[in-house]
């Protein structure tokens, strides 16, 4: 899961003219709920509720079944289980493909198999186990992207003990879900933050852009949220990772919830954060999880690389002082409408 970025809404009401011929009134709808053990946040403008809350919920509760390892009954629940009577459902195929370009794109920075890792380090739905180097090794066994597959419907192991998470990108995928259902109503103007993944879908009647922001990364898990940026945030996608919210402490040593693949353990570089502006929001909250074990040198080699992806970031970072220290791409920061220095 990601941490929490605190979303600034600047949302207004429009009264157009309401006789015959002329453009209906376009007024502010917006409702919030939880969904995935988070919140979500959805704002839109239309003449009527075109889509109302319950529907949401609905689609959400649906969307756990599919995704969700909390949730027991899940298809990847069952297939993380070797259950061999459960099947992929459209849904999952397009999150498991995504999540495979994203873990082969990424070598592996990202890893849809890592499952196994992110429970044994206590930030799945297991309880810590006490780490060994022996208990790594054994797990690393069964990690490897290139392990898994899918074929008729049925997921294809070559080790039974592997397990998939989709924490790093199902939550993404749930905006996209959202997006493209608000969609189909006909909607065209909207915010959408679920847990901190965000789309901006057009503007507001008014002209003015959706506005978002960035947080600053907060000495620990109990800080009250500081902005560092704001960003207009019209017809793409914004997902954050970071170490600063989800960890836990140990004989003085901080353990962050990012898990290096390679290594079977927490990340250890100075990247506090990572926020991924990209055409969707599946994207972004993928390739937020992998700049984070890649750390700021090779995600600059990385955007270098693959420009086709079409990814902007913003990064903060420690500096040697222990200064906090911003990086970011020239796109990226042509969306920037304000930012703490």
């Amino acid at each position: 899961m990601k941490c929490i970025p605190f979303i600034a809404l600047v949302c207004c009401i429009l009264f157009g003219c309401g006789s015959s011929g002329q453009p209906k009134t376009q007024v502010k709808i917006k409702f919030d709920g939880a969904a995935q053990g988070t919140y979500y946040s959805i704002t839109y403008f239309a003449p009527d509720t075109l889509v109302s809350q319950k529907q949401v919920d609905s689609l959400l509760d649906a969307f756990n079944f599919c995704a969700s390892i909390y949730e027991p009954k899940s298809i990847i629940s069952r297939f993380n289980r070797n259950d061999p009577t459960v099947t992929a459902d459209s849904l999952f195929k397009v999150i498991f493909d995504a999540s495979m370009k994203v873990s082969e794109r990424s070598s592996g920075a990202f890893d849809v198999t890592v499952g196994q890792l992110v429970n044994a380090w206590g930030f799945g739905f297991k309880n810590r186990e006490n780490i060994s180097q022996p208990l790594i090794d054994s797990l690393r066994e069964c990690i490897g992207y290139q392990r898994v597959k899918l074929k008729n419907g049925k997921l294809i192991k070559e080790d039974p003990r592997i397990m998939l998470d989709f924490n790093a990108v199902a939550q993404g995928f749930s905006v996209d879900y959202m997006s493209n259902f608000l969609i189909s109503k006909g909607i065209t103007s909207f915010l959408i933050d679920i847990g901190g993944e965000v789309r901006g879908q057009g503007k507001k009647p008014s002209g003015e852009s959706w506005v978002v922001a960035i947080e600053k990364p907060a000495p620990d898990m109990n800080s009250a949220q500081e902005l560092q940026a704001k960003l207009n945030l019209n017809d793409l996608s914004l997902a954050t990772s970071g170490n600063y919210r989800k960890y836990y402490e140990e004989n003085g040593v901080r353990y962050s919830h990012t898990i290096d693949p390679s290594t079977g353990y927490p990340v250890k570089h100075n990247l506090l954060s990572v926020s991924v502006i990209a055409n969707d929001c599946m994207t972004a909250d993928a390739y937020a999880t992998a700049f984070m074990v890649m750390g700021l040198d090779k995600i600059k080699l990385f955007l270098e690389k693959n420009k086709d992806l079409q990814l902007h970031v913003y990064c903060i970072y420690s500096g040697e002082d222990g200064s906090m220290q911003i990086w970011a791409d020239d796109e990226f920061k042509k969306l920037i409408i304000n930012e703490k220095p």
